[in-house]
């Protein structure tokens, strides 16, 4: 019996790492959440990658919604993830990329954001009034399935790390940022690397939208 236990725990692992994803869908008939497989994505996120698709449970202004990333599609997306909801450095990033949702706007890019919190906890938290009204969804990776995918998550804590990746339409990894927890990250410097991956074009050290690109002599 003990052996049977092992190989079906060694099997149940090498499926995990097939580069499939799974969210939580909704209570099964034991009450139960189960997961499924979301579809084919990279078995790590990386540059170059197409980036993990997920179906995550989020709450869109007072809403609950399933947000899939296949729905943006065709658009630049900056999705980050945060340790936690009431803490104390994440709320001023979920502020402080809300303030800059007209200029991701005029950017062609939606903003994404995710912790391992359920969809009550970001509900709870929005209408604690920490953070005033947000314009983009806060997601539930509650399974962590999804930061484990994007190599996010603190295995110790259970929490997703600040990590921050930025998704051309094509649904490719363009950029990518992870760094310690203490730190918040900079909207402006997200805002320029978006913009410059969009000139495609050699940007120079500290370039900043309209200043010149490098074109290499033909």
């Amino acid at each position: 019996m003990k052996i049977c236990k092992g190989l079906a725990i060694i099997l149940f692992a090498v499926w995990c790492g097939t580069g499939t994803i799974s969210a939580a869908e909704g209570p099964d008939a034991h009450g139960k959440d189960p997961v499924y497989p979301i579809a084919q994505g990279a078995v790590r996120a990386e540059i170059g990658s197409t980036a993990p698709l997920f179906v995550l449970d989020g709450v869109v202004g007072q809403e609950f919604k399933k947000i899939s990333l296949s729905d943006y599609r065709g658009r630049w997306v900056v999705l980050f993830f945060y340790p936690g909801d009431f803490t104390f450095v994440c709320p001023t990033e979920i502020t402080g990329f809300n303030a800059a949702l007209d200029e991701f706007g005029k950017a062609s890019a939606d903003v994404l954001a995710v912790s391992a919190d359920s969809k009550f906890s970001h509900l709870a938290w929005l209408n604690s009034d920490a953070l005033g009204k947000i314009g983009y969804p806060l997601l539930s990776d509650f399974t962590k399935q999804t930061a484990r995918a994007y190599g996010v998550l603190d295995e110790n804590t259970g929490a997703a790390r600040r990590g921050l990746f930025i998704i051309d339409p094509a649904g490719v990894i363009q950029y990518q940022v992870v760094h310690g927890d203490k730190v918040g990250r900079s909207v402006e410097e997200t805002l320029r690397v978006l913009v410059a991956l969009q000139t495609e074009e050699l940007c120079p050290l500290n370039w900043k939208p309209g200043a010149s690109t490098i074109r290499p002599k033909k």
